[in-house]
């Protein structure tokens, strides 16, 4: 039971365990899928807007159905972000941004989930509480 998934590129990823190694779900792949998006565009954004980014992080968060097909209900994601003057202003435009334009994933996962975020903008070396 335990699949390997390859793009053209010759990327790849496993889903279910091969030779003692876990792999990813498929409906994990989904929420990794999402962080990913959202985090390229937010990325991108922000540089195009000048912003200091150190580092980033997207945590994903979400309740599944409790019957089949048993997709995903309610999706939270933080972004957690590292900088010196970063605005709140340019990061809340870059959220909306990606949520509401840019991120495929974000919006067809949308037609069947509440997805809800939030984010938190903390100093170079900072810890997350």
């Amino acid at each position: 039971m335990t699949f390997v998934g390859q793009n053209e590129a010759g990327g790849t990823v496993q889903m279910g365990t091969l030779n003692g190694k876990p792999g990813v779900g498929p409906m994990q792949l989904l929420l990794v899928g999402l962080a990913g998006c959202t985090g390229v565009d937010i990325v991108g954004i922000l540089q195009k807007k000048r912003a200091r980014l150190d580092d980033m992080q997207v945590k994903v968060r979400a309740k599944r159905a409790s019957d089949y097909p048993m997709i995903w209900t309610n999706i939270h994601v933080t972004y957690l972000l590292w900088g010196e003057g970063i605005r709140p202003k340019d990061v809340e435009q870059a959220v909306q941004l990606s949520e509401e334009k840019y991120c495929s994933v974000g919006i067809m996962l949308g037609n069947s989930a509440t997805i809800t975020s939030e984010y938190k903008i903390l100093k170079p070396g900072e810890k997350v509480k």
